[in-house]
Parts: C-alpha cells; sequence; structure tokens
C-alpha cells in the first residue's frame, strides 16, 4: 500500500514546505480530493481570479485550497458502481493519481453509500463504438470553434464596465458546451482507443512494443507541434539579419520595439506577429487567466527563437515534418506486410489499417480542445485588462495586478461601485506568496495529508527512476532541469527533466532530444507533443527534478519507463 505523504516533499530540500490545508467541507466526514493542477500540468499556485474563473466554468465543483483547485470525488469513489470507472479515468491522465485513490480505497478510509446517493458520472459520449475515420468532422468541430471565438471577439469588443463581465458570465455557457461537446469528446476517444487497440495487438501479433508512437508522428492537426515547428520558421527568417541577432540578445521587454531601426527588423517583427496572431494566446501555466501571455510579452520567446537560430538549419520545420510523416508511413507499410504473411493476416492487416487510418485522421485533435479554450480565455482577458486600464486611471485600482487578487465576482462589483478593498487586497498578496511555496500533492484526503501514489514496480535496478512510458525510444544525453522557461538553454542532445510540461513548453521540445516530468499520464500534453516529434518520453518520474542533477549524464528508456543514472 502506498503510504502518505505528510507533508509533501518540497522541490527545494532546505525550504521546508508546511502541511497542504485541506479544502473547507460543510462537515466532518473523510473526504478525498484530487488535484486539478496535476491533470493539467499546471501545479503552481493560481491567483483569486483565475481560480474563481474556473469555479464558474467546471463540470464538477471545484474547491480551492493552497493556492490551488481541487474535485471532491469522495461520493464517486464511495459508490460501488462508480468506483472503478473514476479511478480508472483518473488514472488515465495520472497512473500515480490513480494508485493512490486506489491505495485510499484499500485502506478502508472511504465508507460505502448507496449508489443513488452518488453523483451522476461526468457526460460520456453516447453510443458505444468507434468513429469512422471523417477528416470532414475534425474539420467542423475546428470551424465552429474558431467562428464561436471571433462571434465572442467581436461581441466583448463593444463592452464596456460591468457589461464586460455580464458578457463573461453569460458566455460561460457556451465555454461548458464546448467543454463537454460529445462529438469533440468521441473523436477523442476514438483516437484513444485506436492508439491502445494497436499497442496491444500488435505487441500481440508481432511483438512489437509501442509501435503506435510512430505510427501517430507527424499527424496533422495538431495545434500544439505546429506551434512548434512554426517557431523554427520565425527562427528562418531571423537567421540571415545578424543585426537583428545581435539586438535580440538584449532580450528585455522592449527588444522586438527596437528591432526597426535595424536591417530586417521590420521583417523579423512581421513573422514574430504572425506566430502571435495565431498562439499568442498562450503561456506556462495558461489555464490560469492572470497569468502574462506571449502576445503580452512576446520577448519571452526570444531565446526560444535565438537556439533555434543556433542549433537548427534553415527549413528545419518542414523537413521535421516530413521526417516525422514518412517514418509513420513506413511503420505502417512494415506492419501491414508483416501481418499479411501470418495465417489470417489479410483480415488482421485489414482491422489494423482500419485502425491506422483513424488514428492519422483523429489524435492530432487532442490537442485543440485546450486550444480553443485558451483563446477564449484570451479574449475574456482582453476585455477585462481594458477595464482594468481604465480603472488605473480614474484611481480606484493601484494597479491592474491588484486585480488578480480579487474573485470574478468581487471585481464586477468593484466596476459597478468604483470601489475596492485595499485591505483585502494586500492580504490575498500575502497569501499568494504563501501558497507558491507549498508543493500540492496529487491527492489529499480532508485530514491533510497528500497522496504521491506510487508505480509497483519490482524491476527498477540500482541507480534508475521509474515512470510511466509515452514515447518509445531510447536516449542518452546531458540532463538540463528546467524550473522555469526563463532560464532555458537546450543544446542539440540534451534532455529536458521538468516538473511537468503544458503546451507552451512545445517550442523546447523541437530542441530537446528527450523529456523526462514529474507529473504526466499517457495523454497529457507533454506525451503526445514527443510522441509526435519521436522524442523518447518518460512522465510521473516522483521528484526528477531534485534526483536528477542538472548537467548530468542520463539514459530515457520511454519503452520501459525507467530513467538510468549514468554519473551515480
Amino acid at each position: 500500500m502506498t503510504t502518505p505523504d505528510t507533508p509533501p516533499i518540497p522541490h527545494d530540500p532546505a525550504t521546508p514546505t508546511p502541511p497542504f490545508p485541506a479544502p473547507r467541507a460543510a462537515d466532518d466526514r473523510f473526504r478525498v480530493y484530487v488535484s486539478v493542477g496535476h491533470q493539467q500540468m499546471m501545479t503552481e499556485a493560481m491567483r483569486p481570479f483565475g481560480r474563481s474563473l474556473w469555479q464558474m466554468v467546471a463540470l464538477r465543483p471545484m474547491d480551492a485550497a493552497g493556492g490551488r483547485l481541487f474535485v471532491d470525488i469522495t461520493d464517486a469513489l464511495a459508490s460501488p458502481t462508480s468506483r472503478a470507472g473514476m479511478i480508472a479515468g483518473l488514472g488515465t491522465a495520472d497512473p500515480l493519481i490513480g494508485d493512490a485513490l486506489t491505495s485510499i480505497v484499500d485502506a478502508g478510509l472511504v465508507g460505502t453509500i448507496e449508489d443513488g446517493a452518488a453523483p451522476p458520472p461526468p457526460p460520456v459520449v453516447p453510443g458505444a463504438g468507434l468513429l469512422d475515420p471523417d477528416p470532414e468532422l475534425v474539420a467542423r468541430l475546428v470551424a465552429e470553434n474558431e467562428d464561436s471565438v471571433g462571434a465572442l471577439a467581436t461581441d466583448l469588443a463593444a463592452r464596456r464596465g460591468a457589461d464586460v463581465f455580464d458578457a463573461i458570465v453569460a458566455d460561460l455557457a457556451e465555454l461548458r458546451r464546448l467543454i463537454a461537446d460529445p462529438r469533440s469528446m468521441h473523436v477523442i476517444t476514438t483516437g484513444m482507443e485506436a492508439t491502445r487497440w494497436l499497442n496491444e495487438r500488435l505487441a500481440e501479433w508481432l511483438g512489437a512494443e509501442g509501435v503506435a508512437d510512430v505510427l501517430t508522428r507527424s499527424a496533422p492537426g495538431n495545434v500544439t507541434s505546429e506551434m512548434g515547428l512554426a517557431l523554427l520558421d520565425v527562427a528562418d527568417v531571423v537567421r540571415p539579419h545578424t543585426d537583428v541577432v545581435a539586438r535580440m540578445r538584449d532580450a528585455d521587454d522592449g527588444v522586438l520595439e527596437r528591432l526597426n531601426d535595424v536591417p530586417g527588423g521590420s521583417e523579423v517583427r512581421r513573422a514574430i506577429a504572425v506566430f502571435l496572431e495565431r498562439y499568442g494566446m498562450r503561456c506556462v501555466g495558461e489555464i490560469d487567466i492572470t497569468r502574462t501571455r506571449w502576445a503580452e510579452r512576446p520577448s519571452t520567446l526570444v531565446p526560444v527563437i535565438l537556439g533555434h537560430v543556433e542549433h537548427e538549419a534553415p527549413g528545419a520545420a518542414q523537413r521535421r515534418f516530413e521526417t516525422g510523416r514518412r517514418a509513420a508511413l513506413d511503420e505502417a507499410r512494415s506492419v501491414l506486410d508483416r501481418l499479411r504473411t501470418q495465417p489470417g493476416g489479410e483480415a488482421r492487416a485489414a482491422e489494423t489499417a482500419a485502425m491506422i487510418e483513424r488514428v492519422r485522421t483523429f489524435v492530432g485533435y487532442r490537442e485543440y480542445p485546450k486550444y480553443g479554450i485558451v483563446r477564449r480565455l484570451w479574449c475574456y482577458k482582453q476585455a477585462v485588462l481594458r477595464e482594468l486600464d481604465r480603472l488605473v486611471a480614474t484611481g480606484v485600482l493601484r494597479e491592474v495586478e491588484d486585480a488578480w487578487y480579487l474573485t470574478f465576482a468581487e471585481l464586477h462589483e468593484v466596476l459597478r461601485t468604483g470601489e475596492v478593498d485595499h485591505a483585502l487586497v494586500h492580504l490575498r498578496r500575502e497569501e499568494h506568496l504563501l501558497h507558491e511555496r507549498l508543493v500540492p500533492p496529487r491527492v489529499l484526503t480532508s485530514d491533510g495529508r497528500g497522496w504521491s501514489g506510487d508505480h509497483r514496480r519490482d524491476d527498477v535496478p540500482a541507480n534508475a527512476l521509474a515512470g510511466v512510458a509515452v514515447s518509445t525510444g531510447l536516449i542518452e544525453g546531458r540532463a538540463r532541469v528546467v524550473l522555469d522557461l526563463d532560464d532555458i538553454e537546450l543544446a542539440p542532445g540534451d534532455i529536458l527533466v521538468t516538473t511537468g510540461t503544458d503546451p507552451s513548453w512545445t517550442p523546447l521540445f523541437v530542441a530537446a532530444a528527450g523529456l523526462v516530468t514529474e507529473v504526466g499520464g499517457p495523454m497529457t500534453h507533454g506525451a503526445v507533443v514527443a510522441r509526435e516529434y519521436g522524442l523518447p518520453a518518460v512522465v510521473g518520474v516522483q521528484h526528477a527534478t531534485r534526483l536528477i542533477s542538472d548537467g548530468s549524464r542520463i539514459r530515457v528508456d520511454g519503452t520501459t519507463g525507467l530513467v538510468h543514472l549514468l554519473d551515480t
């Protein structure tokens, strides 16, 4: 049985972390809470405005504690009908969450309730079975989302004052609809199930492990991996202009504005503007609306662009995409040829070909829903920022940042009344500083214990760390332990080691040779993009950023889920 951590182990052992506070409950019943941040690859503290917005949107009620969001799943765990499905579903996102929940149930800490008392399960796809390959369905879903976001932006641009918040509240129903759209969920689950089917059947029939990892490379329509390649194209525009490169090395917040007076500067600024038009709403921790977007601070991207200028050759984006596409097609051809040589192989090959087509058609869409959500949040934020600038200009707010320490409802009231509780803002700032020092557990119980989960493996050799194998392959290289994108320098052959990767980390994947993260599962963003880029990857390696030294040599085995420490 996995033992609970009290308190959670801090990132820096020299800075003890206090026990993590449990959410306030209406009664004394033992409760089980699951971290939202671990499922979203964003475990840092959120400020009140960002937290409260998600509490308004969530399909399941979310509780706040320690600056993070948690979902109370006590009743679902206590129900014999929903327990197994809940553990399996959350375990898909992060296997360690699944194990932690199993440990809690096995310990008898959660009672049993009548099935009728359990909350309804989350929305499911109506009708069973996998979709037939239909690229037009994916195109329709994307077009509908784009049209919806465009209409929202137009509407919010015409709003002023408290009316902006009224419009956002009204739009939250549309955001919830998009999150739970059964057509979108069916596309995603079809891609996931087809991938699982291929890995299981081809391991059985051919003795081949992780074949689907190759078959998903350069899948069409993956907006996150396309973003990483698009920044390579920006680097191609920058590379010929040595004066621009020299100016960009002075990467303060105003560096791009100073490019116009150097040869090639205007061309580079246009290229960056085109990139930001499509991807500027992204940033580290992007689910928190209060985080600074790339469009707000484009200089954030400069170190990554310069790294591509130095280490990549012109045309790298197209070459990488074509290399991945050819690898996927060659693997598909090889698999089908090998199957046809077996008894009954023609039938197996036909079934496998259909599954490969499903994967190639649908797996790229996996990244789009979050992209659509973040675009919507950016529309909200731009409208809110216009009002915050006005509140600062009229002296209601001392600075824009003060607003993020109020909840959505509190800031809405400020717009109505023109009055703000500055003492409350100050108190919330101090609380946030404390929250930033806390390390949230994957699973939290109402007695204040954090549960880490365990991989339950007995085949881990000395000087190796266990995780979840999410992208097949074997790579040795220098570990670069990165906790902040502002401090990143990746050279060819480096292996990225970090806490977790949301889509904003994708441009670094282009430069990395492999990936190790502390959180994540087979279908989280880092895993999906690592497979498409062909990077060996292991996720869910507990305390990896502490146990792996920056600059040390490691071996990442994306097939077995082990990370070998070669310098110990």
